[in-house]
């Protein structure tokens, strides 16, 4: 006992509460504002979904009404926005990802957004938008790459370059014809250089 007292600490500290000690009725947090703090948290990152956020307070065990009063909440005052969302997802996808409209339709689905919203958001890239993508992957793929004269190789480069692009969720119909396309054009840029 004389131990503790000269190290500063009373007796009993540190033993955890005793029954019936005001420690012990430790009230729970408002399961509103966990959710609430939740969806802020997350939306400060970086936008989301309304199907993300509800997914991320399942995964916190928010129960579904107090998840569904925050949300509905969060939409009234504009912080979620499917419509928006979809619409800043097909300009980032498109510009940073070169992707194709089926693989950003696909990524919009896995986020929860509703199909004629993710129709509505792919307006904005055009077929011409598209092509002209995928012909600036092959150009960049093709910048330093010597054009194969052997059938072989030169089928093998066609085969990678056409998957890359499938990858992105260009059609192999597209993407033979930009293939193509290319390398025609990088096999001239090589005679001219010569």
């Amino acid at each position: 006992m004389q131990q503790q007292r000269r190290r500063g600490r009373k007796p009993g500290a540190g033993e955890g509460p005793t029954p019936g000690s005001p420690a012990d009725s430790v009230p729970e947090a408002d399961p509103y504002a966990v959710a609430r703090a939740i969806v802020l948290r997350q939306l400060t990152s970086s936008a989301k979904s309304r199907r993300q956020l509800a997914d991320k307070l399942a995964e916190r065990d928010v129960p579904e009404d107090v998840a569904s009063a925050v949300l509905d909440r969060f939409e009234e005052v504009q912080l979620i926005d499917d419509a928006e969302f979809a619409q800043m997802w097909v300009r980032s996808r498109t510009q940073s990802r070169s992707l194709a409209r089926s693989a950003i339709r696909r990524e919009l689905a896995e986020k929860g957004i509703a199909p004629e919203l993710a129709e509505e958001a792919l307006e904005q890239v055009s077929t011409d938008d598209e092509w002209e993508a995928a012909r600036d992957l092959v150009r960049r793929k093709l910048r330093n790459a010597a054009v194969p004269q052997d059938r072989k190789e030169r089928d093998k480069l066609v085969r990678r370059l056409v998957s890359m692009l499938a990858r992105k969720g260009y059609s192999p119909s597209l993407g033979f014809s930009v293939v193509e396309e290319g390398l025609t054009a990088r096999a001239a840029e090589l005679a001219s250089d010569a």
